[in-house]
């Protein structure tokens, strides 16, 4: 029986380990990695309440560097898969729904003690694997962001209990924050394990069920992130992990009575269609589901006359070449004055020249494989375009080799033309377009950001100026839900800079805080007449 008012422990973001030659970190993580690398290949199954389903397609997972070897298969599963998982959704429902917010936050506070020490080189590796991130990428993400966003969710869930109406004298007035009436279900990307373990387990939180397709191909780490939240005490069905098609289970999901709500991560295009389908289905909802969803982004550097050149360049190469450039806040167009253009080029060529490309076994390895095939010939169509462009150069990488593994070298494109295919469309791979303007024109420059994309994730903008500084934040207000000074337009850390995009990148509904969280309830209002009245009669009647 819960009779207390409790306190979560205060959260602190998660160190991250450097991985340096001879740390113990290093160490551990290798020894995982090389474990997982050679063991038997596995079989990952899906969770549907109590049980672990298996079936007779079994697709293959490879790392996106070795394409060749074998880590296991997943089991695929149909439209009867779904509907099993619905259902084990809703049969918890109820237990998980009146389960107390302090017992339900314990769980996520457990599994995330468990990701920072005996998971944490299990999880960090299967993301290199699986996903072909270095030690360090998966380290800020497999392990830190995940521990960061559970214990943080765990931190607002109290916070949110806090805020309560005010009551007049007789009456006492209580806010209930009930979850939502149905289920909620979560798609999420490959390129973050952190995303994957959050988007579910967010809304379970708030006391949710949760049917939860990853993508295809992560599901070799995200299954690692199942068995923790199983060994954290998670009950059976609320959270249900399905690999199926994903036409097939939206067919199932968006025609259910009981669809409360979709947590999305993922591409701009897949994310319209699914909100056109929730709307075309609307009548048959017992509620209006919840739409939740971050896509797409083409992030923006943008220098001023002002800029430091040195810590300009690097966070060009690191905003645009970690992680391969997959991630949807990655820098993809660089707008640079003129009287720094010349040296900015040159330094770029040079730090360029200096990545080495490779496994993420090799931790000298800057820049790792792209995720798959598909994604492999999509960026090389790009590099090609610009090869071929009368109004376009490419001034270092544009070479790429699938023999062993998806590798793109780092590629930099210069343009003449601001509305150049690379300036516009995202690429979501190792790939920065750099434009030269009249180092007079930065107002004007600042318009073409802004009405260049589409999208409105992330940006930069670099100067010593502060005038600068001040302008382009004025006018680029609604151009980037996450805005960075003289930073690289990457690496949101919860708690400190909640993320999230509007226009074509989402709904800017910002993982990481509570405005997310406040998403997965229907709040209910209670009033208490303390001593109600006993005649229908007003005084002004007398």
């Amino acid at each position: 029986m819960s009779d207390g008012l409790y306190t979560v422990p205060t959260p602190v973001n998660e160190p991250v380990l450097n991985y340096a030659p001879g740390s113990p970190e290093r160490e551990a993580l290798l020894a995982a990695y090389n474990e997982m690398y050679h063991a038997e290949p596995i079989d990952v199954p899906m969770y549907i309440g109590a049980d672990q389903v298996r079936t007779n397609d079994k697709r293959p997972m490879s790392p996106p560097h070795e394409h060749g070897k074998l880590l296991g298969h997943y089991n695929y599963g149909d439209a009867s898969h779904v509907e099993r998982a619905i259902e084990a959704a809703l049969n918890a429902r109820e237990a998980w729904a009146t389960t107390p917010w302090e017992h339900r936050v314990a769980i996520f506070l457990k599994a995330a003690d468990l990701l920072a020490g005996p998971y944490r080189a299990k999880i960090n590796a299967a993301t290199m694997l699986a996903q072909s991130k270095s030690a360090y990428q998966a380290e800020i993400d497999a392990a830190c962001e995940l521990i960061d966003f559970l214990r943080f969710n765990a931190h607002y869930v109290q916070e949110i209990h806090k805020v309560q109406p005010s009551s007049a004298p007789g009456i006492w007035n209580r806010l209930e924050y009930r979850p939502l009436e149905g289920f909620v279900f979560a798609i999420t990307p490959f390129n973050f394990t952190a995303i994957a373990g959050n988007l579910p387990a967010s809304a379970a939180i708030m006391g949710n069920v949760v049917v939860w397709k990853p993508a295809d191909t992560q599901v070799y780490s995200a299954q690692v992130v199942m068995e923790v939240f199983r060994e954290a005490g998670l009950p059976d069905g609320v959270i249900n992990f399905i690999t199926v098609d994903g036409p097939v289970a939206g067919d199932v999901v968006f025609k259910h009575r009981d669809f409360a709500g979709l947590h999305f991560t993922g591409s701009t295009g897949v994310f319209q269609h699914l909100w056109k389908t929730i709307g075309e289905n609307i009548r048959l909802y017992r509620t209006y589901p919840r739409i939740v969803g971050e896509t797409g982004g083409k992030d923006f550097i943008l220098a001023h006359r002002s800029a430091d050149l040195n810590a300009l360049v690097a966070a060009s190469v690191r905003g645009a070449f970690e992680l391969q450039g997959q991630k949807c806040s990655a820098a993809s167009r660089a707008y640079i004055p003129s009287n720094l253009f010349d040296d900015y080029i040159e330094r770029m060529k040079s730090e360029v020249a200096t990545i080495q490309v490779g496994s993420p076994a090799e931790l000298s390895n800057f820049v790792n494989a792209v995720i798959d095939r598909k994604a492999y010939e999509k960026i090389v169509s790009f590099i090609e375009f610009a090869k071929a462009a009368p109004d376009a150069e490419i001034v270092a990488g544009g070479t790429y080799d699938d023999a062993t593994g998806y590798f793109i070298q780092p590629t930099i494109i210069v343009t003449s033309n601001p509305q150049f295919k690379t300036m516009v469309e995202e690429i979501f791979g190792p790939v920065l377009t750099v434009y030269r303007y009249d180092a007079e024109d930065f107002a004007e420059t600042i318009d073409l950001v802004d009405q260049t994309s589409d999208y409105a994730l992330t940006g930069a903008v670099f100067a010593q100026d502060r005038y600068a500084i001040d302008q382009a934040s004025r006018g680029l207000v609604n151009a980037a839900g996450n805005f960075y000074i003289n930073d690289k337009p990457t690496g949101a850390v919860v708690g400190q800079q909640p993320f999230g995009g509007a226009r074509g990148s989402g709904t800017n509904d910002k993982a990481g805080s509570q405005l997310n969280l406040l998403r997965w309830v229907s709040p209910r209002t209670i009033k208490e007449t303390l001593v109600p009245p006993t005649d229908y009669r007003y005084p002004f009647l007398g």
